[in-house]
């Protein structure tokens, strides 16, 4: 269904992330979860990914997106 491999790197409390994470249940994407606020290791390697700390950060295959901007997720999943 969908070949791409989505990463969502969140925190507990962050509202965007839950919303992103309904989004991806809503259209039966699968993702992988990193709680960046007990994950000090995958906290590293998002902010040497996305030079900054705010989450959302998802990866959807290649493509980097920060926050939860619905219509670039939905296009690069090809929704």
């Amino acid at each position: 269904m969908n070949p791409k491999n989505v990463t969502i790197y969140t925190t507990p409390t962050c509202h965007f992330c839950h919303m992103a994470k309904d989004f991806f249940k809503e259209k039966n994407i699968a993702y992988t979860e990193y709680d960046v606020a007990s994950n000090l290791e995958k906290r590293k390697e998002m902010m040497e990914k996305s030079g900054q700390l705010g989450v959302p950060v998802i990866f959807i295959g290649d493509q980097m997106i920060i926050g939860f901007n619905k219509p670039k997720i939905a296009a690069a999943l090809g929704l």
